[in-house]
């Protein structure tokens, strides 16, 4: 049993692969997740993927699934997942029953935490915070070297962290989170508006359409100097830097992990501006303590976050009666 299989499931894309016990990836597969299609076709399409990275005669050890929602700890059923449309659905039993083999499921953002913590940016960190800004924007919590859940299974939503009373209603339906206003959602909406405006020329050129701009297109626009594109990601990574401070000031963790594909898409247009926030608004005897970095993983950080976790499973003998 020398390896396991890992799927990183997202709001826009399924992300499956063929991992060692040394967080080495041997086969994967990447495709869209067309959530709008809804859980039956996602599933279907999450197999199909999953099945494209076992060689023939191949038996994994298990499946973890890093996934963008709350699970409910005691039966692992998705409670609920706004990015995916999902409320009250059992992967974990379709899973199982399509493959036979154990599956455990954990929010992506815990094990892209889990990820970093044991092969990438916080190795050297026995308590951190990691933060994924994307589709949407989660986090997790590793605190004594260990994913630390809550009592409900539900801490580390820093995207449904409060940072603006009177801002734009989150996917969530409550107003003024952080994934409302910093996530890859909340970047195409602003850079969108900012063009019906009149301005942001440079983004309309690239997108073709006031339609076509999403997060993509401003982070393209703002590598590419463009001031107007720049000023967006700024705005979201002030946002940013308060939830970062607000945590600091509540954990005092060792170092704060920024991953996601936005976030890794433009590097220091959007972490300058969240670390300037971040170190204005810490208690001032925590600033000297507060490390800020970019996730060493990339877009692996979920995907061996969800290895590393079936091998943890594996370990401590944990069965899902298969």
């Amino acid at each position: 049993m020398g390896k396991v299989l890992a799927l990183d499931l997202g709001g826009t894309k399924i992300y499956s692969a063929l991992v060692d016990n040394k967080g080495k990836i041997i086969r994967e597969d990447i495709r869209p997740t067309m959530s709008d299609g809804g859980f039956s076709l996602v599933a279907d399409r999450i197999l199909d993927s999953l099945h494209k990275v076992v060689p023939e005669g191949e038996q994994p050890g298990g499946i973890g699934v890093a996934v963008p929602a709350y699970i409910d700890p005691k039966t692992d059923r998705i409670i609920f997942s706004p990015n995916l449309k999902w409320r009250n659905v059992d992967l974990k039993k379709k899973l199982e029953d399509a493959l036979g083999l154990p599956v455990w499921l954990e929010n992506d953002a815990n094990l892209a935490a889990l990820g970093e913590h044991r092969y990438g940016a916080g190795q050297d960190f026995n308590d951190m915070v990691y933060i994924t800004v994307s589709t949407g924007v989660g986090g997790g919590l590793i605190l004594g070297g260990r994913i630390y859940g809550g009592a409900f299974g539900g801490a580390g939503e820093f995207g449904h962290m409060i940072v603006d009373a009177h801002g734009p209603e989150c996917s969530c339906e409550n107003m003024g989170c952080l994934e409302g206003l910093a996530s890859g959602c909340a970047i195409k909406r602003d850079a969108q508006q900012l063009v019906k405006s009149g301005k942001g020329r440079r983004m309309l050129s690239l997108a073709g359409s006031v339609e076509g701009i999403d997060a993509r297109v401003v982070g393209k626009a703002a590598v590419d100097g463009d001031s107007e594109a720049r000023a967006v990601l700024a705005n979201a990574g002030r946002y940013l830097g308060i939830a970062i401070a607000n945590v600091a000031n509540l954990l005092n963790p060792g170092v704060f992990i920024i991953g996601g594909g936005v976030a890794c898409g433009v590097g220091k247009l959007i972490l300058d501006p969240a670390c300037h926030e971040a170190y204005k608004r810490t208690y001032p005897p925590y600033r000297a303590f507060l490390k800020i970095t970019l996730a060493a993983l990339m877009s692996q950080s979920g995907i061996l976050g969800a290895a590393a976790y079936a091998w943890d499973q594996l370990e401590k003998g944990t069965s899902s009666g298969i």
